[in-house]
């Protein structure tokens, strides 16, 4: 907003319209992950583009002058390049066609199933937008992406042909010079040949596209020329559940829960409405799980008893139970607006340290009982809810975690697997449980997924989600391994609250059976 009223009224009437065009419903920036992207990249390049155009030169004093004015707030190179990141990650997690994305469509590739998303307003991504993720891809030896997102732009520059937008960085020349390289790079000589080729179409004079086309004729010739494969997706964090976490993000979100609670005279009895199961489970029947259901709790807390906790069981092992209309939309609110201010990118421990990963794409930030009201109310709520003591130091600080663009956590642990781990440094032994407290809705994505349990649990806005993550002899869970899937559509909001096990020794005390 800052930028349209001290910029748009000096630029061209054109670029003025497009962008009024593009942002009717303010909301919608930020929940089409397509939208959002164009936003980042015209703040980053777009804008300055125009601003330092010819088409702008009558104006240049005042459009210079209006730029600096905001241009500390703007998004950098390492935002845009996060955003077309986020875009391959959805690409890749949601098993989407690029075409499909470029056309503004969230469709499975080669699938026929209806779309993962399908936005109010389709937008589609221009040639320059599709060069962009490309290029990013290709300036990290990811020819697989590369070559997907270059080739989109290769069409849709030859589309263009002949016409200039002064706010595109690249051209024709600039995407077939690229894609010829990737495939190049990926083994596919006769292809790379092919597109040199028509590079000189437009440029002859390019000595360096010249001696490529020379070298490729003759590695053809020769023979030499490794036979092109299938070209291999990366696996950048070495993730060796890749395949089951994807196939659980991609469930369909189905039936959500019990939302405003579990109805009849307690216990309610109710089908397991809410996990998703993976596709290695089939279904069980409702009586081969007998435990699941529905039932108003007030586990022996007065603070419960006239407004008792509304649990939907989800699993047994682990256990995890979701609890709804664990916080109303005012508490919601005011939790995020306490946070806002102090987020920060999220890191990970590493070790006996803790550092970003591009596993973990978010931005946390912690508050204090002392922050607000509502946030010690929270935490009542949570200690009467779980019966465990959340006293310092036995718990941590509320963590408020924004999940934006593309925004994920890849599958992990919350306890800590090694005794040199930072969790260790409060003295209170390990993460014993965690509840997660969905502070907003999503339009698509985002779910909680158990990968070794082979369930997944979607976003329901105001409930909390509560499993153990050490069994009752003190050892980890294997079983809550679990992600946050990426963020499709919308902006996801979380508040995390971890305890640990020391002070729970009479709250969940120990099996009989040594190995529970």
């Amino acid at each position: 907003r800052s930028v349209t009223q001290s910029v748009t009224q000096r630029v061209p009437c054109r670029f003025y319209e497009k962008v009024q065009a593009l942002h009717q419903d303010p909301e919608a920036s930020v929940d089409n992950p397509l939208l959002a992207f164009g936003l980042i990249k015209r703040l980053h390049s777009d804008w300055p583009n125009v601003i330092y155009s010819d088409e702008a030169a009558e104006n240049t004093q005042a459009l210079h002058a209006g730029l600096k004015e905001v241009e500390q707030e703007l998004p950098g190179a390492e935002d845009l390049d996060g955003a077309a990141r986020a875009l391959m990650r959805l690409q890749d997690v949601y098993a989407l066609s690029v075409k499909g994305m470029a056309n503004g469509v969230f469709q499975r590739a080669g699938a026929s199933r209806p779309p993962l998303y399908s936005p109010g307003r389709r937008v589609s991504l221009s040639a320059d937008d599709c060069f962009h993720v490309g290029k990013v891809a290709y300036d990290m030896g990811d020819y697989y992406h590369s070559i997907a997102w270059l080739e989109e732009a290769v069409g849709l520059f030859r589309l263009s042909y002949g016409s200039w937008n002064p706010e595109d960085r690249s051209s024709l020349e600039d995407a077939l010079d690229h894609l010829a390289f990737s495939y190049f790079m990926a083994g596919n000589i006769s292809h790379a040949l092919s597109l040199s080729r028509e590079f000189l179409h437009y440029d002859p004079g390019n000595q360096r596209v010249v001696k490529n086309v020379a070298k490729y004729e003759k590695l053809l010739e020769m023979g030499t020329a490794a036979s092109a494969g299938p070209l291999r997706r990366p696996n950048g964090t070495h993730l060796q559940s890749r395949d089951a976490y994807e196939e659980l993000c991609q469930r369909p979100r189905g039936q959500v829960g019990l939302v405003g609670g579990c109805h009849g005279p307690p216990p309610h009895r109710c089908p397991p409405s809410h996990a998703l199961l993976g596709p290695l489970s089939p279904q069980p029947a409702p009586e081969r799980l007998p435990h699941l259901g529905c039932s108003y709790e007030t586990n022996g807390s007065p603070y419960l008893l006239l407004q008792p906790a509304k649990k939907e069981m989800v699993w047994i092992r682990p256990y995890v139970a979701l609890y709804h209309d664990f916080i109303s939309d005012a508490e919601a609110e005011t939790i995020k607006a306490l946070a806002g201010p102090w987020l920060q990118r999220s890191v990970v421990a590493s070790g006996e340290k803790q550092q970003k990963a591009e596993y973990r794409i978010s931005k946390s930030a912690w508050l204090k009982d002392t922050a607000d009201p509502v946030v010690r109310a929270l935490e009542q709520r949570i200690a009467a809810v779980t019966g465990l003591d959340l006293r310092p130091p036995y718990a941590e600080y509320l963590q408020v975690v924004n999940y934006g663009l593309g925004g994920h956590y890849e599958p992990h642990f919350d306890h800590a697997t090694s005794r040199k781990s930072p969790l260790y440094r409060m003295k209170s032994g390990n993460r014993i449980a965690t509840v997660m407290i969905y502070l907003s809705a999503v339009e698509a994505g985002g779910s909680t997924a158990f990968i070794y349990a082979n369930f997944s649990v979607p976003v329901v806005k105001n409930a909390a989600l509560f499993w153990w993550n050490l069994r009752r002899n003190g050892d980890g869970d294997g079983d809550t391994l679990h992600a946050g899937c990426p963020v499709l559509a919308g902006d996801k909001w979380v508040a995390n609250k971890w305890i640990h096990e020391h002070g729970q020794e009479f709250r969940r005390p120990c099996s009989v059976d040594p190995q529970d």
